[in-house]
């Protein structure tokens, strides 16, 4: 390698890094938003993260509405993994909700899980185009 190379290549390592890092960061802040927005009841916000054409859409935004309309959530994750690269990248969660019932003298239930996730970049914005087990967002059975 020639001297010129070699300085190109040093150059260039840190720039390749934060672009990489960048990436794994915007991934991870689309889930802190993600659930916020969770917490927060906003179901079209959570949903707006989500590419609509993802298997079980339909199903997860019937489920997510039900969830904010009966219940309080409060939502909290924590990062395993996140791999990949400015394309697509695969997330996996720790992800613990507590469900607050709004009706029968606000009953809780507790629920924690593995989360795994798969994002793609569409127009400069990551979103996720799928994502198991998709029932973790289900509403709580009515006993």
């Amino acid at each position: 390698m020639t001297r010129r190379g070699l300085i190109l290549a040093c150059a260039a390592f840190p720039l390749c890094t934060a672009l990489h890092g960048d990436d794994a960061q915007q991934a991870w802040d689309l889930f802190t938003e993600l659930a916020a927005a969770l917490s927060s009841g906003n179901a079209a916000q959570f949903l707006s993260y989500f590419d609509r054409e993802m298997p079980g859409y339909a199903a997860l935004a019937t489920d997510v509405a039900a969830l904010v309309l009966q219940a309080d959530v409060h939502s909290s994750i924590e990062l395993l993994s996140n791999e990949g690269n400015d394309a697509a990248r695969t997330v996996e969660l720790d992800w613990y909700l507590q469900i607050v019932e709004q009706q029968d003298a606000g009953g809780s239930t507790q629920r924690r899980e593995r989360i795994r996730c798969r994002l793609v970049k569409q127009r400069n914005r990551w979103k996720i185009s799928a994502l198991e087990p998709l029932s973790f967002f289900a509403p709580p059975k009515v006993q």
